[in-house]
Parts: structure tokens; C-alpha cells; sequence
């Protein structure tokens, strides 16, 4: 069974944990016998971590815990516990150097903050700004390609009348989210890039580098779209008697934050819409 000790030794927020790592050793005043990973955070057997409050998958989440700090957009916050650097004029412990400092083991749980009393750590614990990242990242929120045709999707289109194909503008757009720790903060930015097309009459996807051109009035209908699709047979014989049209997004990531910066993973969303294509039937008239 692990005991409080072990957990506190353990922790880890339950979004993503922000490894706090020592340039050296680094020991703590006041530690009883054993392993007490709040007061000596650089012992083998303790991993220091730094939690971020928020929620899970896309959603932001605030709260602001004593002397931590809360972000994000909304919603409530879930745990995170770190290292917080106690202000004041707080004298080093005998024997101390200018060069470390005071600190309290810190937590926020549903927009709640506990604090330990301050701890001396010989040195600052450095945030990994790269895992920081990766938990703005996480706290993304994508809109899905809202999916636009020309000729409109429903009723039907027409088999061998090209379709134009584009993503609404209030879709395709750069988004940003923010994580943060005690005197550091990250933003990761998503900006959609290409949106992949999925016809499901069998043809081959269609990349484009946009969002698609729309239709615009005036244009001939019969005029091929640079980022469209002609429908060769009829949906009939497909499930539903609807083809199912598809957009994935590809979104690029960057972070900046603390006067550095880079890349993290790309993200996708995608959307699907059902499309009918019937085919047209000539009327033959005669004359007498």
C-alpha cells in the first residue's frame, strides 16, 4: 500500500507532469530521516514534478492555488502540485548560501489550494519548458472543418456536375492555449495548414494547402473548382444511398514561451457530411 509519503514522493499532475529538474545536487534544511521527497527533492528515489491546473483532452481549465497561478479559459481545475517560491525577505537557514532559496510544496484540486510551510532548496528546480509545451498543447481547442459545397449537399448533386469544396473560414483559423507553473508560462499555437478530402465513391483523397476556394456567383457551374471533386456514379448502390464526405484538417503546433520556442506534434480534426449523387435523366422531346 503506498503511504501519503510515497504518494507525495510520486506525484504527478493528473493532465501531464512538468519534470522540475536541479542543475546539482540539491539538499533541503530540516529533512528528518529517510526520504522526504518535499524537503529534499533531489534524492534518487523522488521524481519533483510540477502540475498545471486544468482539465483533460481540450478544455482549459483555471484555479489558482496559494502561491501557485491558474490559466486557461474556463472550467474547473483538476490537481497539480510543484514547487512554489515563497516571497518575502526571509533570511537563508545558518549555513546557507545567497545562492538557493525558499520554497512550499503546493497543490490546487478543484480550485482549491493547499500549501506545505516553506522548505530551503539549495537550488531552484528548473521547469522543462518542452513538457510545458506539451501540456498547452493538450489544452487546444480545434473546431472541426465545417465542410461548404457548391452545388449544396442536399438534396443531392449531380452525377458529372463538378463540386466545389471548401472549409468555412469560422473553422480555419490559428488557436492558442497557455500552460503555466509559477513564473513560467507556455503557449502552444495550432494553424491549420491542408485539409484532406475523402469522397467515398472509391476515387483517390485530394490534398489541398487551404481551406478551398468558394464558389463565387457568376462562376460557370460547370467550371471545375481547384479544390473539388466530380462524382462519376451514382450513391444509390452505397450504404445510406450517400457517399460520405470527408475533411481532415492537419494542424502545425508551435510553442513559445520564456524567450525560447519550437515544434511539437501536428493535430487533426475531422469532419464528415453525407452526400447524394443521382443521376440526371434526359428529357427527350419530338415534334410533329
Amino acid at each position: 500500500m503506498l503511504t501519503r509519503r510515497t504518494v507525495r514522493c510520486l506525484i504527478a499532475a493528473s493532465v501531464a507532469a512538468i519534470v522540475l529538474t536541479h542543475a546539482g545536487p540539491a539538499g533541503a534544511d530540516g529533512g528528518i530521516g529517510g526520504v522526504n521527497c518535499r524537503q529534499n527533492p533531489s534524492a534518487p528515489e523522488c521524481e519533483v514534478s510540477a502540475g498545471t491546473p486544468g482539465g483533460q483532452g481540450d478544455a482549459a481549465g483555471g484555479g489558482q492555488g496559494r502561491g501557485g497561478s491558474g490559466d486557461g479559459s474556463g472550467g474547473g481545475g483538476d490537481g497539480g502540485c510543484y514547487w512554489a517560491p515563497v516571497d518575502g525577505d526571509l533570511p537563508p537557514p545558518p549555513g546557507k548560501g545567497p545562492q538557493g532559496g525558499w520554497y512550499a510544496w503546493t497543490c490546487v484540486a478543484d480550485g482549491l489550494g493547499t500549501q506545505d510551510p516553506p522548505v530551503w532548496l539549495d537550488q531552484a528546480p528548473t521547469v522543462d519548458l518542452v513538457a510545458l509545451a506539451q501540456t498547452a498543447r493538450s489544452r487546444l481547442r480545434l473546431p472541426s472543418p465545417q465542410i461548404r459545397t457548391n452545388p449544396a449537399a442536399a438534396p443531392f448533386v449531380l452525377v458529372r456536375v463538378p463540386v466545389w469544396l471548401w472549409v468555412d473560414p469560422a473553422t480555419w483559423g490559428a488557436r492558442s492555449a497557455t500552460a503555466s507553473v509559477p513564473g513560467v508560462s507556455v503557449t502552444a499555437t495550432a494553424t491549420p495548414t491542408q485539409v484532406v478530402w475523402s469522397f467515398g465513391d472509391g476515387s483517390d483523397d485530394l490534398a489541398c494547402s487551404g481551406p478551398g476556394e468558394p464558389w463565387k456567383r457568376g462562376t460557370d457551374p460547370l467550371a471545375s473548382s481547384p479544390c473539388g471533386h466530380t462524382y462519376t456514379s451514382s450513391s444509390a448502390v452505397a450504404a445510406g444511398s450517400a457517399f460520405q464526405l470527408q475533411a481532415t484538417v492537419t494542424w502545425s503546433v508551435t510553442w513559445s514561451g520564456a524567450g525560447d520556442g519550437g515544434t511539437l506534434a501536428p493535430l487533426t480534426t475531422t469532419s464528415t457530411v453525407s452526400v447524394r449523387v443521382a443521376q440526371s435523366q434526359a428529357i427527350v422531346g419530338g415534334s410533329q
